[in-house]
């Protein structure tokens, strides 16, 4: 078993492989980091994937959780990484999460897997490349890959208390945009099953059970004994908050899992966020 990017997702899943007796090993940037994987028991590659003449060791079980570059349209990591597999040896099947904002803005509308890709920022651009990149790769005779459309991802250790200690203000809610999540724990869970029983195809990964972000906010701060964040409008945010952000603040979409759960055979064990974030405090 093979993770490149193994951060926070990668060493639960890892973590999770590892009780079950299978070795597993881990791709990653720095010295740091591969220190964290050695404590858990993962088999560290300290590797730059940005550079020519990759060499990834073998495995038929492929995990693809790096990034793309910070900056342009495309994922050059990405293609790097799939010219160095040897086909049909190496990567029988790779399973890539990509993001729910390769869809951009669609209006606060249910969106299922045959929904028109119309990514808005260079950020979901470049998800977009990359997915396209695998598709090329497994039509050429490279192997099967499995792509995640990941909404946003939460759990212990990423929850926004030190955001709402700050003070950082949200939307009002009769201007919040629908936004979607998926608590780490279930998150892993699908990688897995889409490792077992993914047919190459893609998958929307969600709890279901979508809100907005000014919701989840006041929820986080209510169960944290933390005081609501201040309210703005929207003319007001687009004064106030950093362009990020915004980006975020202008898509609305509610994701559909049904696919997820029905062909991925996935029980969630967070499917709303009244379960998922007790769990995550």
């Amino acid at each position: 078993m093979l993770i490149i990017g193994c951060g926070y997702i990668g060493r639960a899943l890892g973590a999770r492989y590892l009780l079950e007796g299978m070795p597993v090993t881990g791709v990653v940037a720095t010295a740091p980091s591969a220190g964290q994987l050695e404590k858990i028991g993962i088999s560290p590659i300290v590797l730059d994937l940005d550079r020519d003449g990759l060499t990834i060791p073998p495995s038929p079980e492929i995990f693809y959780f790096a990034p793309p570059p910070g900056e342009g349209e495309r994922d050059p990591r990405l293609r790097k990484f799939l010219a160095s597999l040897e086909p049909g040896v190496q990567g029988t099947r790779v399973v890539y999460t990509s993001t729910s904002g390769v869809y951009g803005d669609c209006d606060g509308e249910w969106v299922d897997e045959t929904r028109p890709v119309a990514p808005v920022t260079d950020r979901s651009r470049r998800r977009l490349d990359a997915e396209q990149a695998l598709r090329d790769w497994s039509r050429s005779g490279g192997g099967e890959a499995v792509i995640l459309r990941v909404a946003g991802i939460y759990g212990p250790g990423r929850i926004p208390l030190e955001r709402l200690r700050r003070g950082m203000p949200v939307l009002r809610p009769a201007e919040a945009p629908w936004s979607n999540r998926i608590h780490a724990d279930d998150l892993v869970t699908v990688c897995r099953a889409a490792m077992e029983n993914g047919t190459g195809a893609v998958y929307n990964v969600s709890d279901g059970h979508p809100s907005t972000m000014t919701d989840y906010f006041h929820r986080v701060a209510d169960l944290a004994g933390l005081t609501r964040p201040p309210e703005l409008t929207f003319a007001q945010a687009e004064q106030q908050l950093p362009p990020g952000l915004l980006s975020y603040l202008r898509e609305s979409r509610r994701l559909d899992n049904r696919k997820m759960r029905e062909e991925l055979g996935v029980t969630l064990k967070y499917p709303t966020l009244a379960e998922g974030l007790p769990a995550s405090l």
